[in-house]
This record gives structure tokens, C-alpha cells and sequence, in this order.
């Protein structure tokens, strides 16, 4: 028997997965300036806004400072993968 069993802590740590893998792909993408690796950024930079949206509408409040130091970071990457695209 599986059971959903729903953690804070999880969302928090997939939070920061996905904003720094998204991190990680807006570098590489810019660096190399590849059209295929720009794609995969801009869709890395999606999923950590959604993964985000989710923490959020679960968050108890206490983790609000968290989740805008991660908002903050995945603003600056998604801003330097716009730069590049221009």
C-alpha cells in the first residue's frame, strides 16, 4: 500500500534541485551560445517556476524567505538566458 505522503522539506529541497539545475543549463547555454541547449535552458528555467508555484501554494509561511532567495536566483538566471537570446 503506497501512501502520499506530503513533506515540506521536499518541496523545499526540490525547489532548490530544479533552480540550481536551471542554473546550471542557463551557463552552459550561454556560454556555448547552442540553439538546442538554449531550448533545454528556457525549459529548465519553466520547470523550477512551476516547481516554485508548488512550493508556494504549500508553504506554511515559514518558508517564505527560502522560497525568495530562490525566486531571486532563478530571476537572475532566467534574466541572463534572455540576454543571450537577444
Amino acid at each position: 500500500m503506497e501512501r502520499d505522503i506530503h513533506s515540506g522539506y521536499n518541496d523545499l529541497k526540490q525547489v532548490e534541485m530544479f533552480v540550481e539545475t536551471a542554473e546550471k543549463m542557463v551557463g552552459q547555454a550561454t556560454m556555448s551560445l547552442d540553439k538546442d541547449m538554449l531550448e533545454g535552458a528556457k525549459q529548465a528555467i519553466a520547470n523550477a517556476h512551476d516547481q516554485l508555484s508548488r512550493a508556494r501554494r504549500q508553504a506554511t509561511g515559514v518558508d517564505e524567505e527560502f522560497l525568495s532567495h530562490y525566486e531571486q536566483k532563478l530571476a537572475k538566471a532566467e534574466h541572463q538566458l534572455n540576454e543571450a537570446l537577444r
